[in-house]
């Protein structure tokens, strides 16, 4: 991996992601970002999570460069592009499996970790500074 990068994760596209247009769904594009958002935590250390603190998504921005077609494979990447206080913002880019020259999708995901009785943020966990490097 580059520096920076957190996890590569290759996915199928699957025929219910298509819409009426026969492409993938524009909101599919999250719940793709959301599995390797997931899979990069499950490799942490608790998660970046116990019972005081939890992350949530406060902002995403997603680009849509060209639409993802069945049948095919992506591969979604994430990286760091900034580590905050209490808040962690991730980049992320689906490129075609085959030619990773081809770009789907690019833009940025804000993580913020709360107190979870507050709501409030809380302190970045150690584990997810960790994990950025």
């Amino acid at each position: 991996m580059r520096p920076g990068e957190l996890i590569r994760v290759p996915l199928s596209v699957r025929w219910r992601d298509l819409d009426a247009f026969n492409h993938v769904n524009n909101s599919k594009y999250l719940s793709y970002l959301e599995e390797a958002r997931l899979r990069w935590m499950l490799a942490m250390p608790g998660m970046g999570m116990d019972e005081d603190v939890a992350p949530v998504v406060a902002a995403s921005n997603l680009n849509y460069r060209r639409p993802i077609e069945w049948p095919g494979d992506v591969v979604i990447e994430l990286f760091v592009e900034r580590i905050g206080g209490s808040s962690l913002t991730i980049g992320h880019r689906i490129v075609d499996s085959k030619d990773g020259g081809t770009l789907y999708c690019d833009g940025n995901v804000v993580m913020v970790w709360i107190d979870r009785n507050s709501g409030r943020s809380a302190p970045l966990p150690d584990s997810v500074r960790a994990a950025c490097r």
